[in-house]
């Protein structure tokens, strides 16, 4: 089975691309949402990081205050690697796990946002990296996230460049059109994992 690593920076439109594979019957597995599974359902999780992080990031009803955690995260880059050391090997266990239980499929689209930032690229046979103008992106994370300009320019600071993104990929998707266009792309990329996939067996 092909492992494909779909990534980008925010707003770029990783979401809108899985949903796209997902529509044509091909699994996702978004280790955003993994993350978030484990906060939510797991408390010791949540304990290590109120331990590593304060009790102020948790809000009122007892769940992760996720707008306070990312002003401290993206501020601070031990804050950052702190969380990625929580949270990453967890990610990667239940990751390997989800991969395990599918089959039957050619392959599979995995979104992780931090690709190239860490060393998840190790998990994965083909890149590919969807990119969009900067003026876009901080456009859709503020009708979407209702955050500050500031709060947006200091994640994307603290991601790697769409560049360094280029350089890396085994392909790319530019989403700066609407969602036609962007499915008219993702149709071509299908056929070609698929070709992929059946080549490798």
């Amino acid at each position: 089975m092909l492992k494909i690593g779909l990534t980008g920076g925010i707003g770029s439109g990783k979401t809108a691309v899985s949903r796209c594979f997902e529509n044509l019957g091909i699994p996702v597995i978004d280790t955003d949402v993994i993350a978030r599974e484990l906060v939510q359902h797991n408390p010791a999780v949540l304990k290590e990081i109120v331990t590593a992080f304060g009790e102020d990031i948790v809000n009122s009803n007892g769940q992760l205050d996720r707008k306070k955690l990312a002003q401290l995260v993206f501020r601070q880059a031990e804050n950052k690697q702190r969380l990625e050391n929580i949270l990453h090997p967890k990610i990667r266990l239940e990751l390997e796990r989800r991969l395990n239980a599918i089959s039957n499929t050619g392959y599979v689209i995995i979104v992780i946002p931090l690709l190239f930032e860490t060393d998840f690229h190790r998990l994965i046979d083909r890149s590919l990296v969807v990119l969009a103008d900067e003026h876009i992106r901080v456009e859709r994370v503020r009708q979407r996230d209702n955050r500050t300009l500031d709060e947006i320019r200091s994640i994307m600071a603290s991601q790697v460049s769409d560049k360094q993104r280029r350089d890396k990929a085994d392909d790319v998707i530019e989403n700066n059109n609407d969602i036609n266009d962007l499915e008219k792309h993702v149709l071509e990329l299908h056929k070609k994992y698929r070709r992929l996939a059946e080549s490798a067996d």
